[in-house]
């Protein structure tokens, strides 16, 4: 048995302590210049990952480091604000954690969010992508080691990583919202350098259709744990080769101003997804 159980139960019960009754139904996470989501929660409560024992903490300009609590109309919703990466020098099972924390506390549907570079002829800065699968570039995977069977199992089916299911509410949600909405593969690479344009090049013709340097290891962990999940990209730039110079401030201010479209869409998926099944 892996330690990983127990810290997450340590953690569990010190997010409880501080905000008693926290029972999420759905977590949400907030990708690059997307913080400003959380205003979709109605009575939030809020602590800083800081003050919660064993969980690691995002150094990157727009992730702020909180995790928040409310309600989106009749759903419990539990918002990771900002992210964690391998690039900081994090274990793909370190940058998993929050996300496997929030599934501890209940958890049943897991939304990412994210900003990614299009590869893909026709996509542009700005558009949102709902993704349908992902290449794992990165070298890294966050089940690496022990395997502890509470958790889940050794070797998890990701054929259906990103929920069908969950993907028709956010095309949906995006109709009736009326935000065009885009579908593709998400190619995880290691980062922090941007790709070259013979590694979009590369990345194009394995049939990637935007690239990113976060999710996958969240993704991997949440299905491990016996989670659905959905992912919502915003393209906010052209890979290299494709477009101009890139810089994480641009990518920073196509995100945020691409925010509202992206609201919008989470607001709708969430108000489906009560009327539907639910989350279980």
């Amino acid at each position: 048995m892996s330690v990983l159980f127990d810290r997450l139960q340590a953690s569990a019960a010190a997010v409880q302590a501080r905000l008693p009754g926290v029972a999420p139904e759905v977590a949400l996470v907030l990708g690059s210049g997307l913080a400003g989501a959380v205003q979709l929660l109605e009575d939030p409560v809020s602590l800083a990952l800081a003050d919660i024992p064993h969980m690691p903490t995002p150094s990157v300009s727009g992730h702020p480091g909180r995790l928040a609590f409310g309600r989106v109309g009749s759903i419990r919703v539990g918002v990771l604000q900002g992210r964690l990466h391998t690039y900081e020098g994090w274990t793909a099972a370190e940058t998993a954690y929050p996300i496997r924390l929030l599934v501890t506390l209940g958890a049943r549907v897991v939304v990412l969010t994210n900003a990614s570079g299009g590869v893909r002829e026709g996509l542009r800065a700005g558009d949102w992508m709902a993704v349908t699968d992902h290449l794992n570039l990165s070298g890294r995977n966050p089940l690496e080691g022990p395997n502890d069977p509470r958790l889940g199992p050794r070797f998890p089916d990701l054929s259906r990583a990103y929920d069908p299911g969950l993907r028709g509410l956010l095309r949906d949600a995006a109709d009736h919202a009326g935000v065009p909405l885009q579908e593709g593969v998400y190619a995880m690479m290691a980062g922090p350098s941007y790709e070259t344009p013979a590694e979009i090049h590369m990345l194009r013709r394995l049939g990637a259709d935007a690239v990113g340097m976060s999710t996958v290891p969240e993704v991997i962990a949440a299905v491990h744990m016996g989670a659905r999940v959905a992912c919502l990209s915003c393209i906010t730039n052209a890979g290299a080769g494709l477009g101009g110079i890139l810089s994480h401030a641009d990518v920073e201010a196509t995100a945020q101003g691409a925010q509202e479209g992206g609201v919008r869409i989470l607001r709708g998926f969430l108000e489906l997804l009560a009327g539907s099944s639910g989350p279980g």
